[in-house]
């Protein structure tokens, strides 16, 4: 009853007003649609506007047979923002699911390399193809800028500022941030740019894309994790790796040299540093180390 109109306008509020990327917002979209089917096949005909905290219980039952609990976490968790958009709208007065508590799943700390890993997949590039050179400049700018592979495939010519130091980086949300670049980055990708790429055959609508296919266009997220996959099977590296695995990397090792959370927050791109914090895999060991090197009580 109603629902798809108050989905829309909710999906407008995520895309308009809080920037947020297409695959989130359907994200979001999906969690309400798996609430309006429950509705359906059990004949319970309400409206978001009307709908008590006790059939939501029985929907988060329902639930709770089907997924794990990361998964029925997040579903409570986007629609919990709907009802609280209808809050925010004067819609609603009260939101259903807000004494429903959410699984506890603990927090899923990712996978690091060590710098000496890196080296090693990075060194078992074939560099005597035109692919190795691009390769070698992907995997430097994964590890060199801490990017999400969404933003190296779609990394534009014209977002080099080489001259200042800096890429231009369209993340999530299209939200724009500048990240530093180092020089050995800045070499392999000049390689790449002035020596290989001027030799293909480049379709159009990708004439300022920098990393292409052999084909000319730009590559796609699951060529990335394939070549990644490659060369840790290449070296012999037990390790459940992917593009992100150089991003978490980059962010831990600037944590390990002394740089603050914040700065590693802005490179990455994070809203939070709460998220920041679990891409550098905070331990109490450091910390405790932090506190004996700088507090003036120590």
């Amino acid at each position: 009853m109603n629902w798809n109109r108050y989905i829309k306008d909710y999906q407008s509020y995520l895309r308009i007003e809080r920037g947020l990327s297409k695959n989130t917002i359907d994200n979001y979209g999906f969690d309400i649609e798996r609430l309006c089917l429950f509705l359906e096949q059990n004949k319970i005909e309400v409206s978001p506007l009307k709908i008590s905290d006790e059939t939501l219980q029985q929907f988060i039952y329902s639930v709770a047979k089907e997924v794990n609990p990361r998964s029925q976490a997040r579903i409570i968790s986007g629609i919990k923002s709907f009802f609280n958009y209808l809050i925010f709208e004067d819609y609603r007065n009260d939101n259903p699911l807000e004494l429903i508590e959410s699984p506890k799943t603990g927090r899923k700390l990712p996978d690091t390399l060590s710098v000496d890993e890196i080296d090693a997949l990075i060194a078992a590039i074939d560099l005597s193809s035109n692919e190795g050179e691009r390769n070698r400049a992907m995997l430097e700018t994964l590890y060199g800028c801490g990017l999400r592979v969404s933003e190296l495939v779609t990394l534009k010519i014209s977002d080099l500022f080489f001259d200042e130091g800096f890429i231009k980086i369209t993340g999530k949300g299209n939200k724009e941030r500048f990240v530093p670049i180092g020089k050995l980055t800045k070499k392999y990708i000049e390689i790449y740019k002035d020596e290989v790429r001027p030799h293909l055959n480049v379709k159009k609508g990708c004439e300022d894309t920098l990393f292409l296919n052999r084909r000319g266009n730009q590559l796609t997220r699951a060529m990335i994790f394939t070549i990644i996959k490659d060369l840790a099977v290449k070296i012999g590296l037990h390790k459940n790796i992917s593009p992100h695995t150089l991003r978490h990397s980059f962010a831990t090792h600037l944590l390990e040299n002394g740089a603050d959370l914040r700065s590693i927050q802005l490179m990455l791109g994070h809203e939070s540093i709460t998220t920041t914090e679990i891409y550098v895999h905070l331990d109490r060991s450091f910390l405790k180390e932090v506190m004996h090197s700088f507090h003036p009580r120590r």
